[in-house]
């Protein structure tokens, strides 16, 4: 099979668009390297770009993702560990400031998870990681009586989040980075339909819409 075609059509546009506006910019992030401040781990779900939600230039994010966002807790056995591979390269090399865990809506994910769906392959890569949300399926408890399965998921999606960011703290350097101010770690979740971007008070848990006036305008603006 040839090299997909939509991807070569994208590179052209990319060329001659956006590549053309911001040659500087990647003539010196060839040269002097990258030095993003920010890392965001989020869902490989393709609804769901760091880059194009956060509008971000070249350079500016340090971005991993996964199914279902999910940040394993520390675990030196000798065994490879992706999630933990870059963030000891975010934090010791890149020395960025702040993590950012992206949840979203309709993590299908977290959906399989829930429904205990059947393997899609002998190795079950997806169950086996997924048995990682474990935690914050215990912490939220069951679906409650006359509750709607999607405000459960909804719960549990963002209880995936908090429990990320609590294995977050599972990782000495970084929690001694954390207690001494010098990284901050935060929680965010995407509204796929919506555009609806929603961040995790620490203090209280809760989830809480970040509504500037000229958010809300766009997004009234727009007919769902």
């Amino acid at each position: 099979m040839s090299f997909p075609e939509r991807l070569v059509e994208g590179y052209t546009a990319f060329v001659g668009g956006r590549l053309r506006e911001e040659q500087t910019r990647y003539r010196e992030l060839a040269e002097i390297g990258q030095s993003p401040e920010i890392m965001v781990i989020g869902c490989c779900d393709s609804r769901v770009s760091p880059e194009v939600i956060f509008d971000a230039r070249p350079g500016e994010l340090f971005v991993v993702r996964n199914v279902a966002n999910i940040v394993p807790p520390y675990a030196p056995d000798g065994q490879a560990h992706g999630v933990s591979a870059a963030l000891e390269f975010g934090v010791a090399a890149l020395k960025i400031k702040h993590i950012v865990v992206l949840g979203h809506a309709q993590c299908g994910g977290v959906r399989a998870f829930a429904e205990d769906a059947e393997p899609l392959t002998p190795g079950d890569f997806i169950g086996k990681w997924m048995k990682l949300m474990a935690p914050a399926m215990e912490k939220i408890g069951p679906r409650a009586e006359g509750e709607a399965p999607g405000d459960y998921l909804r719960r549990l999606e963002q209880a995936n989040i908090v429990n990320s960011l609590e294995n977050l703290m599972t990782f000495p350097r970084l929690s001694k980075l954390i207690a001494r101010g010098e990284v901050s770690i935060h929680g965010a979740y995407f509204g796929v339909a919506t555009g609806s971007l929603y961040v995790c008070d620490r203090n209280g848990g809760e989830f809480v819409r970040v509504a500037k006036a000229e958010h809300s305008e766009a997004l009234n603006a727009i007919r769902f």
